[in-house]
C-alpha cells in the first residue's frame, strides 16, 4: 500500500535575459520557440499547446530507461510581455507526482529583461520533492537563456 503524503514548498528564480520582454514572452507563447528550450535529452511528444487563458498544454517525455513524465498545464492569466500564471501537474509513469501554481513576471531592463519565476507546489507521496523541482526548473531557465 502506498503511504500518502503532501509536501508543500515555494521557490523563486530570478534571472536577467539579454533579450527584450517580447522575445522572452514569445519563448513561452510560441510552440516552435518553446520547443527549442523546454524539455531535455529525452524523447518528447507534444499532445496539445493552447497558449490562451483557459488553454491547456500537454506533453509526455520518455527517457531511455522507459520512464515517462507527463506535464499538463492550464494557463490562468496572461498579460503579453509582462506576466504568465499557470497551474500544472506532473506525472511519472501515469502517477501524479506534483501539482503547482507558477507565476512568471517580466520587467523591461535597460539591456534586456528581468525575469522572476515563483512556484508554489505540492509534492505527492514522496515521488517528487522541492529540491529536484527547483534544480530542474533552473536547468530549464539555463536552456531558455541559450535559446534566446
Amino acid at each position: 500500500m502506498t503511504e500518502r503524503s503532501a509536501l508543500h514548498d515555494t521557490f523563486r528564480i530570478d534571472r536577467h535575459f539579454d533579450a527584450a520582454p517580447a522575445r522572452v514572452f514569445r519563448a513561452f507563447a510560441d510552440p516552435q520557440a518553446k520547443a527549442k528550450w523546454f524539455g531535455g535529452p529525452m524523447e518528447m511528444k507534444r499532445e496539445s499547446f493552447d497558449f490562451s487563458e483557459g488553454g491547456r498544454e500537454a506533453t509526455e517525455s520518455r527517457f531511455g530507461d522507459g520512464t515517462t513524465f507527463g506535464y499538463y498545464a492550464t494557463y490562468t492569466d496572461i498579460v503579453p510581455d509582462e506576466r504568465i500564471v499557470y497551474t500544472y501537474e506532473m506525472t511519472m509513469n501515469g502517477k501524479r507526482i506534483s501539482v503547482s501554481v507558477a507565476t512568471i513576471e517580466l520587467r523591461a531592463a535597460a539591456d534586456g529583461t528581468d525575469f522572476t519565476l515563483t512556484e508554489q507546489g505540492v509534492y505527492l507521496d514522496g515521488l517528487d520533492n522541492p529540491a529536484q523541482r527547483k534544480q530542474g526548473t533552473e536547468e530549464l531557465m539555463d536552456a531558455l537563456a541559450k535559446s534566446l
